[in-house]
């Protein structure tokens, strides 16, 4: 294994570190503050646009996507160092239009979109002139199995007719938000992973209602996370995205690359905790000395750059065997990665909080923010006992008697 930054991986990752620097972090109190004073609190803040102006201007821009010629043909190696750097910022991927829920959509519509469909959608979102969500997971049911889903689109002449109800549809509140990709059943009778299929809906499209926007741990996100009801929804046939039945495998295909730019970006948030950290215990004094000289503290200090370094290289190993052997060989380490990276994150998080004591729950600095993503993340694209399950299934098919 060589995890060595190849030319262009090390250019772009000291271009995107220059421009965290000297562009994102400064940005930071800027976005926030536009975003408060904002009439709509999901319209996106001016400083945003002019971030994505210039880093569109330095090209840097869609590192995340490899698929043929729409993005820029990094590896999923080369990008890791990459997403890792925007992680430092709650802001920083969406600078370089590298945010989800439109990365892990535009694979979908690069890998399995018609021309007709990249046309559409595919070229906008590249362009960053609109937005998308990804409609999976249901109230009503336990979306971590997926076979669960009740959502159906069913097939009436030259369209097809949704019905049902989503919620944490990630990015639907947002004003720029203009398509839906969805999941749901065209086949219950069929096989048990292909009854599923994905369609392409409109925003626009009648039928479709935003119930209630979703807070995580209180805080409303600026994409939003919307409860949206389908009622008697219609789209033409052509808005099928792959074929009937391919909604499952689809699903994976997607969550794949997804799980592994959350890792990514959770070795930065964990960076940047640890940096907060330092910097604060540093400066604090209690008991007569400052508290980065409190022997419980420097244990957190340790533990934290040693839980960091073990996930980075775990990372990094994942992302080369996807690379190397593919998605599919690489899934166990991809499991892996989607536990491990969250709950490092969440962990150094929570030790940075607490050497704030109370400036750690506040909105004075970013813990309390990082503290409740990186435990919402835990359940995004898949929880993290799925995972679990997938790693110990691999673990002791070694050890089973073959028949």
């Amino acid at each position: 294994m060589d995890f060595a930054f190849s030319p262009r991986a090390s250019q772009l990752h000291e271009q995107v570190s220059a421009f965290m620097t000297q562009h994102v972090l400064p940005a930071e109190p800027v976005y926030a503050r536009q975003l408060a004073e904002a009439a709509n609190p999901h319209a996106l803040p001016p400083v945003m646009v002019e971030l994505k102006e210039k880093a569109r201007a330095e090209g840097l821009w869609n590192l995340f996507l490899a698929h043929g010629d729409w993005g820029a043909g990094l590896s999923n190696l080369d990008y890791a160092p990459l997403a890792e750097l925007m992680g430092l910022s709650m802001i920083g991927n969406e600078v370089f239009n590298c945010s989800a829920p439109d990365t892990g959509n535009m694979e979908l519509l690069a890998l399995y979109g018609s021309t007709q469909q990249q046309e559409q959608w595919l070229k906008p979102l590249l362009e960053a002139e609109i937005r998308s969500c990804f409609a999976m997971t249901e109230p009503d049911v336990a979306s971590s199995d997926a076979r669960n889903i009740k959502t159906t689109i069913t097939r009436d002449g030259d369209a097809y007719v949704v019905d049902g109800r989503k919620w944490y549809a990630s990015g639907i509140l947002d004003p720029d938000c203009r398509l839906i990709i969805l999941m749901g059943v065209t086949d219950p009778a069929a096989p048990t992973y292909r009854q599923q299929s994905m369609v392409l809906i409109p925003r626009d499209t009648p039928g479709v209602t935003v119930v209630r926007d979703l807070p995580m741990f209180g805080y409303t996100d600026r994409l939003g996370h919307g409860e949206v009801v389908f009622d008697n929804v219609r789209v033409p046939r052509e808005n099928l995205l792959g074929g009937e039945g391919d909604g499952f495998a689809l699903a994976q295909g997607r969550l794949g690359p997804g799980r592994m730019h959350y890792a990514m970006r959770a070795v930065g948030f964990a960076e940047r905790a640890l940096r907060l950290m330092c910097e604060r215990t540093l400066s604090r004094v209690a008991f007569g000395r400052p508290l980065a000289e409190q022997g419980v503290v420097r244990e957190w200090i340790a533990r934290s750059r040693v839980e960091i370094e073990q996930l980075r290289l775990l990372v990094f190993k994942s992302a080369w065997l996807m690379d190397t052997v593919g998605n599919q060989a690489a899934r166990t380490e991809v499991a892996a990665i989607k536990v491990a990276a969250l709950d490092v994150a969440h962990r150094v998080v929570d030790r940075a909080v607490q050497a704030h004591g109370a400036a750690g729950v506040s909105d004075d600095t970013v813990l309390a923010r990082l503290f409740s993503i990186t435990r919402a993340l835990r359940i995004a694209d898949g929880p993290d006992e799925v995972h679990l399950r997938t790693i110990a299934r691999h673990e002791l098919a070694k050890y089973q008697e073959k028949p």
